[in-house]
């Protein structure tokens, strides 16, 4: 990705093959300088989004992991996104340092793009027995539901009712050179990730089919709708 970003060259030819109808175009630790080496260079927020839209590859979905930072390497996803998933650790720092995500994001979407929205928040590193995991997520649900009548980026943000428990095998299987699925199908990790595919299949379904409702073409649309969300969910689980 870095000589994506920074010397223009064509996605086509970093991206790599890493499983079934799954594509990875991977970072290296020269990545780290590209910051400094973008930071006069007209239009760098948008530099991907361009590369993305010069592809010639059509793509089911593309999920861009970025670093707990605000630079130009995570503006440069919140311009070519359209959603964005929040992985968040229930500890009250973590708490706090959403809400400058989130003004970034209300940025981004006035400035750069204005279809980015804020679809969800992962909770991640869960431990159920912990009053704390229960306080943050109840502040964060509670933020949430003031957000609704206003007209941000995160205004019909949910928290997922999936939880990513802690579990060591989440951490192993990167050193493997394999997904979580590939190195430990059954521990909890892949289970917790699995199960947090599925809901946000599920949530994109229900979205299409309101949208389809209030057409004019009735209950045919919503049928075609939901045929074509579930259509999606195999793709949507290799990548996941």
């Amino acid at each position: 990705m870095y000589d994506v970003l920074v010397n223009s060259r064509p996605l086509s030819e970093v991206r790599r093959e890493a499983g079934e109808r799954l594509w990875v175009a991977g970072s290296h630790i020269d990545l780290a300088a590209a910051e400094v080496e973008l930071a006069g260079v007209v239009g760098r927020e948008v530099i991907l989004r361009d590369m993305l839209q010069q592809d010639s590859e059509s793509f089911d979905y593309v999920l861009m992991d970025c670093a707990p930072s605000l630079g130009v390497l995570t503006l440069n996803a919140l311009a070519a996104a359209n959603e964005v998933f929040i992985p968040l650790q229930p500890h009250f720092l973590a708490l706090h340092g959403i809400g400058k995500l989130f003004e970034t994001t209300a940025l981004v979407a006035k400035r750069i793009n204005p279809v980015l929205r804020v679809s969800g928040i992962i909770i991640c590193l869960y431990e159920a027995g912990t009053k704390l995991a229960q306080e943050v997520v109840g502040d964060l649900q509670d933020y949430l539901d003031k957000s609704r009548t206003g007209n941000t980026p995160w205004a019909n943000a949910q928290i997922f009712e999936t939880r990513i428990r802690r579990n060591i095998k989440l951490a192993e299987c990167p050193s493997f050179g394999q997904s979580i699925f590939g190195y430990a199908p059954t521990c909890h990790g892949a289970l917790d990730y699995r199960a947090l595919a599925q809901e946000v299949l599920q949530s994109e379904a229900t979205v299409v089919a309101a949208r389809a409702s209030i057409n004019d073409r009735g209950q045919v649309v919503v049928a075609q709708a939901r045929a074509t969300a579930v259509a999606s969910t195999e793709h949507r689980l290799v990548s996941q």
